[in-house]
């Protein structure tokens, strides 16, 4: 199971989970779009050689060349929160470096050269930033970033020019949805250069009531004060929630019971159940579970659950490809074998 969402974290709650990118290219090599499939396989011996040289690193870290494996299990990896669909897509020429724990990955031949990033349960921003910055550095001791004095690092999308860091929060925030407050919410953090997404990123849909909340410009702002800004409206939105909450449970106790019942009910005695449905209804049964309404049911099982009912890892559990309505059925079964 991956530790970066069930390891210890504060405030786990509500944030899932914490994560810092940082976006590199390498001097004097044109950007992976300009590459042939030479050129590609050269900034991946580029990086193999500066992680085999520090010997924790070369011990922690496993490379995977994606056209070196199926398809199906590529995706296994973006629906785990470890690569990006974009790395897949360039599946003939990308490649990750990720470490046993799943904390880090470092993905090359994205939009970028590199792409590091490091995933942390709960809110650990700052945590996140002193890890990747350590393995930053020790790949610039042998790698010769593309940078400038006055812009700082170079990237192939200007809005990652400068720190080239993104640094981002999944959040959960049901009581915020229930009670019409997210949307006020989600204009104010737009208004504060902060995006607003699904779990999976840019141009995917908000489900479950899980949103990823991160920085939208690296220009003219250094690391620390990245961190700073989100990690402060991370704290404003945790207690917004936490409000919430506490109105939901004092206005109508018995209401909210009966939705979280209704809810644990579908997930054990349903037969079918889409994706759609499940992140819907274990959004409910999170909820409960963080509120003590449920016994026996555990934040990690339903994160598990989260993960492995993804139609990749589905099938991957399956052992086969399955048609949308097996999928389903397959869906409905396994997750009332986890929480039995």
């Amino acid at each position: 199971m991956m530790d970066w969402i069930n390891g210890d974290g504060p405030d786990t709650d509500i944030v899932l989970s914490s994560r810092v990118r940082l976006a590199r290219n390498i001097k004097g090599i044109p950007f992976p779009h300009r590459l042939d499939g030479q050129g590609s396989a050269k900034v991946v011996d580029m990086v193999k050689e500066a992680i085999d040289r520090n010997p924790v690193l070369a011990k922690d870290f496993k490379l995977t060349v994606l056209k070196d494996i199926p398809r199906l299990e590529a995706m296994v990896y973006v629906e785990n929160h470890l690569i990006s669909p974009a790395l897949v897509q360039r599946g003939e020429t990308s490649a990750v470096f990720l470490r046993k724990d799943s904390r880090v990955s470092i993905m090359v031949n994205e939009e970028d050269h590199i792409r590091m990033q490091v995933l942390m349960p709960g809110l650990q921003l700052e945590e996140c930033w002193d890890l990747a910055n350590k393995i930053d550095d020790v790949l610039e001791e042998t790698i010769d970033y593309a940078f400038d004095e006055n812009m700082g690092y170079l990237t192939v999308c200007p809005t990652n020019t400068g720190t080239g860091m993104r640094a981002s929060v999944m959040v959960h925030l049901p009581a915020l949805v229930l009670t019409g407050q997210f949307n006020r919410v989600s204009q104010a953090l737009g208004q504060l250069g902060l995006a607003v997404r699904g779990i999976y990123g840019e141009g995917t849909e908000i489900v479950g009531n899980l949103v990823q909340i991160s920085n939208q410009l690296t220009l003219g702002k250094s690391e620390e004060h990245i961190i700073e800004g989100l990690k402060g409206m991370t704290r404003e939105i945790i207690n917004k929630e936490k409000q919430a909450r506490d109105a939901l449970m004092a206005s109508n106790r018995m209401a909210l019971e009966d939705k979280v019942g209704r809810s644990y009910g579908l997930l054990t005695g349903a037969r079918v159940i889409s994706s759609r449905e499940l992140m819907d209804l274990l959004s409910d049964v999170r909820l409960g579970v963080d509120l003590k309404f449920l016994d026996g049911v555990t934040r990690k099982a339903l994160n598990e659950i989260m993960l492995a009912s993804q139609p990749a890892s589905l099938q991957k559990i399956a052992g086969k490809q399955l048609s949308d309505t097996e999928r389903d059925v397959f869906r409905s079964e396994f997750i009332r074998n986890k929480l039995k």
